[in-house]
């Protein structure tokens, strides 16, 4: 076998070699020491390369291609920038020149550079160059667009209301239309609404929750589901969570509920141990609940308030176990009943009302040790503070509580109240306030007072702290009000299980309008055939069927038929007693003849004649008593009277020994 020879040293390579010079292969290379051995794959490689050049070359020459694959563009930008200026010059004098022949206007001539320079689409026709609008045409371009806006009834400015500076705030409130629901009998002390303004959930004392859907409801105005969550306490509190996927229920017992939108159990929180007195040690409350609510931010927490003198955190995901426990304490450090309890609209801070008439704030993003903002004294000792609700813009605090008073507070200084609305009677512990969605007014409800013909929700302004208007609800207690900020409805639950709804017709959206326009219509009963009949007019009547009745007919039969339809025995018409009467005076003899004991049973005969009647036959033929005792009773021995006659002695006559 011959071997290929070994190179050393420099080896020259001629890249540019043609074809001709590379095919004589036999011509030595006098650069160099020479080769000997084998040649170096690198060289072997530089040849194929060479070699594929060539084959590429001579394949470009046969098919007539100059290239293979795709090489980069190269854009010249000017030149892109001078045709776009070209083509925005030529459709700018194209759009002049059609508005120039449907609306001629005298325009003085420009030179053509002018509109070359014109770049992008062109300017509106009151704000062209060309054109100068005058006062006269803009006047009437904005009363075409007022006409535009209100021949629409749900325009953007009536229902955004973007005009409400312009109003006044007595016009400002909804109340020209009102809708009635009735809830029960009992006073609805719990109100919530979810925050799309799609459901309404009502609470009473009578233990019952009802669900209100107003895209379901017809002018009936019915709730879709009634039901008892908390089994035989009453509902103090209720509450949508911030995504409006479940509901929060706050009852008399001392665990709190939360249910979804269609009202079943979702979880329930545990109760805590009774028996402990520190209450920071318990999972849960010990005593019955006062208020709660969620979190705005954190769908998955709440808070509740218990009599137990805590307010305690849960999250959704662990109801066995409270998250944190915040004790409101005294001037003297003793605990104290907090009775109401709310979130700030941030989230950040915790706020209670105490049974002691104080105040007592704490920061949600730090321990639960010491309060932020403190105040004793806010209202009267020993009296419940109801409610206590945020400002939308979170600068401003209003409080109700049951001394009669509504008091407004700056958080900015938190010291005195900015106002103290006197003499508003409040007979519920739930009853509460609010603000407008504006933060212009801020108003509440007021009991019925003796010589009142109804009760009241008042408004008031929280710049000038005078009464903007009330409005007479109904011949009851005012206790909840809501006023749903997307809605623009007003909510109102009353003493006697009634709960209306304020809408204004041109500036509420949804809500009760859904619902009002709808007609009650009556479900008509469809008569059914329950089974088929087979028809045989000359069938013998061992064998004929019945004729076939509807579901109805049969039914107004079988009432006739007084064993089908087990109808009482009738009253007698006749005699007097009834039928006691008709077989004897008393219910012992009634019983006997019935039962059959005995014949017919005379109440009018003396008893003792009765039981004499048979004593002639006794003594002649003893049966039972006599002849048990013949041989050693003794003889009996009577005492007869003078005249020998049976019966009692005289009383009178002495006695003869």
């Amino acid at each position: 076998m011959s071997k290929k020879a070994i190179s050393f040293g420099k080896i020259s390579l001629n890249l540019n070699k043609s074809l001709d010079t590379n095919q004589n292969k036999d011509v030595p290379s006098t650069t160099g020491f020479g080769t000997f051995g084998r040649t170096p794959i690198q060289e072997h490689k530089e040849i194929e390369e060479i070699a594929e050049d060539l084959e590429n070359q001579h394949v470009q020459q046969v098919m007539g291609i100059k290239n293979f694959g795709k090489k980069a563009k190269n854009f010249n930008i000017e030149e892109m920038m001078e045709q776009a200026r070209k083509t925005a010059s030529e459709v700018n004098k194209r759009k002049l020149e059609t508005e120039d022949v449907s609306k001629p206007v005298e325009t003085p001539e420009k030179p053509e550079s002018d509109d070359e320079d014109l770049i992008g689409p062109p300017l509106p026709p009151g704000m062209s160059p060309d054109v100068q609008a005058t006062p006269e045409t803009s006047k009437q371009t904005d009363s075409d667009k007022n006409k535009e806006d209100k021949s629409g009834e749900d325009s953007y400015d009536e229902l955004s209301g973007s005009d409400d500076e312009e109003l006044s705030l007595e016009k400002r409130i909804p109340y020209t239309h009102e809708v009635e629901m009735q809830h029960g009998t009992k006073a609805v002390v719990a109100l919530a609404v979810d925050p799309s303004g799609a459901r309404l959930a009502t609470g009473s004392i009578d233990y019952d929750v009802s669900f209100w859907d107003f895209a379901g409801m017809d002018s009936s105005l019915r709730s879709f589901r009634t039901l008892q969550p908390c089994e035989n306490h009453p509902i103090k509190a209720l509450q949508y969570s911030a995504t409006g996927d479940s509901i929060l229920v706050v009852s008399g017992s001392a665990q709190a509920k939360v249910l979804d939108r269609d009202g079943f159990e979702v979880l329930e929180c545990v109760k805590g141990d009774q028996y402990i007195t520190d209450m920071a040690r318990t999972k849960g409350h010990t005593a019955s609940l006062n208020s709660g609510c969620w979190h705005p931010h954190i769908r998955e927490e709440f808070m509740t308030c218990s009599q137990d003198g805590t307010l305690r955190l849960w999250l959704t995901e662990n109801p066995k176990q409270h998250k944190a426990v915040i004790k409101p304490r005294q001037q003297g450090g003793l605990k104290t009943s907090p009775t109401t309890c709310v979130f700030s609209r941030d989230g950040n801070t915790v706020a209670c009302g105490c049974y002691d008439g104080s105040i007592q704030m704490w920061d949600h993003r730090r321990n639960f040790v010491n309060t932020t903002l403190l105040l004793r004294d806010a209202h009267q000792k020993q009296s419940e503070i109801s409610s206590i609700a945020y400002s939308y813009l979170g600068s401003y605090l209003a409080t109700r509580g049951n001394d009669d008073t509504l008091k407004l507070w700056d958080l900015r200084n938190f010291k005195k109240p900015l106002k103290v609305f006197d003499n508003l009677f409040s007979r519920y512990e739930q009853t509460d306030c609010s603000f407008s969605p504006d933060d212009t007014m801020v108003f509440t409800g007021e009991s019925l007072q003796k010589g009142q013909d109804a009760g009241r929700l008042l408004f008031y302004n929280t710049k000038t702290y005078e009464e903007v208007m009330h409005i007479d609800v109904t011949k009851s207690h005012v206790i909840k009000s809501i006023w749903h900020p997307k809605l623009n409805q007003i909510f109102v639950g009353c003493g006697n299980g009634v709960v209306k709804c304020y809408y204004d017709q041109k500036r509420s959206l949804r809500g009760a309008k859904l619902c009002v326009v709808k007609v009650h219509r009556k479900k008509h009963s469809v008569e059914v055939v329950s089974s088929q009949q087979i028809i045989t007019p000359h069938a013998l009547p061992l064998f004929r069927q019945e004729k076939l009745r509807t579901s109805k007919k049969k039914m107004e039969k079988d009432r006739l038929d007084p064993v089908k339809s087990r109808r009482p025995d009738l009253p007698i018409t006749s005699g007097q007693g009834g039928r006691v009467a008709a077989s004897g005076s008393t219910l012992s003899s009634f019983v006997i003849r019935n039962l059959g004991l005995s014949k017919r049973v005379d109440d009018e005969q003396d008893p003792r004649e009765a039981i004499l009647k048979y004593a002639k036959e006794a003594e002649e033929n003893p049966f039972w008593v006599a002849p048990a005792y013949k041989k050693t009773q003794p003889q009996t021995i009577f005492q007869y009277n003078e005249e020998g006659e049976d019966g009692p002695s005289d009383a009178k006559k002495q006695k003869q020994t």
